[in-house]
């Protein structure tokens, strides 16, 4: 049976029941997904079983699954052990959400050149691929370098291809992959579609994240002058041609979710954020053509 790609939003976690009451909202507009981002620390959840529970009815009574649980911090470094902790939690209750991603960073050792953390990337990821396999689960990195590049950085290291044939190399588990948005790419000046058609195999989640680059100000200026070359976008306002996105995901299987990162464009932002998030649901939508119909 065909399976649409869902197009959803991210939730940030939060206590009960405000996060329902966020989902419930998120289900008037009709949003198909969410992915939970924890942020760097999940251990505030003091009955993970209960908040799964809850969260993944009330997403269900909306329309809606949980795609992916996110956590965003360093396990690498001795203050991140809430982090690791954070991460361990979320693979072992994963599954009572129905969610079949783990996402986040892999982690950095602080201002050092990137290759210098695989050691302990491998170290800490080798045994939660395990784990996380154990639960039929994926693991995927975002592709966002947190302001770092290949020397300094205290984030990430599976900014680009290169890092990511080492890291994959480094643990060659067939659930560790990426959760990818083009965004970061062209924030770095990277065709992110080229990159797609090779690296979409290894794809497990996306952002719906889109940019804007400001070629005559780089033409002008160049990258380093301190003036800003590129905008962070919510699909439909920025550069990218999501048809072309959704259709490259579709002609390697994709099965997963595409979920808009919000809070980033700088337009559609504060009073007009929702509006803006709705906006790119609609586009995303078009883009994938709309409701599935059976062929007659």
């Amino acid at each position: 049976m065909f399976e649409q790609i869902r197009i959803g939003t991210m939730v940030r976690g939060k206590e009960l029941p405000e996060i329902c009451a966020y989902i419930d909202n998120l289900g008037k507009y009709g949003f198909e997904s969410i992915e939970i981002t924890f942020g760097a620390d999940a251990t505030w959840v003091k009955d993970f079983p209960e908040y799964a529970r809850q969260v993944r009815a009330c997403a269900e009574k909306n329309g809606m699954i949980v795609s992916a649980l996110g956590v965003y911090g360093n396990p690498l470094i001795p203050d991140g052990e809430k982090t690791l902790k954070s991460l361990e939690l979320v693979i072992d209750n994963a599954p009572l959400f129905g969610a079949e991603v783990v996402a986040g960073f892999t982690g950095r050792i602080p201002d050092r050149e990137l290759p210098e953390s695989l050691p302990r990337f491998t170290e800490v990821f080798k045994p939660l691929a395990a784990r996380a396999a154990d639960k039929g689960l994926k693991i995927a990195f975002e592709n966002c370098p947190m302001g770092g590049n290949w020397k300094y950085g205290s984030w990430n290291i599976a900014v680009n291809p290169v890092m990511w044939e080492m890291i994959f190399d480094a643990v060659p588990a067939e659930n560790l992959g990426l959760e990818w948005e083009p965004t970061h790419q062209m924030c770095q000046l990277i065709d992110p579609m080229p990159q797609l058609r090779k690296w979409a195999p290894k794809i497990f989640h996306v952002h719906g994240k889109d940019a804007t680059v400001l070629r005559d100000v780089i033409a002008e200026y160049g990258i380093n002058s301190g003036k800003s070359f590129v905008w962070h976008r919510t699909p439909g306002f920025g550069d990218c041609n999501w048809h072309d996105i959704i259709s490259i995901l579709r002609l390697n299987h994709y099965r997963g979710t595409i979920d808009i990162e919000g809070w980033h464009d700088p337009v559609y932002r504060d009073e007009l954020e929702i509006t803006g998030q709705v906006h790119g649901l609609h586009y995303l939508k078009f883009c994938r053509g709309e409701e599935y119909i059976p062929n007659f």
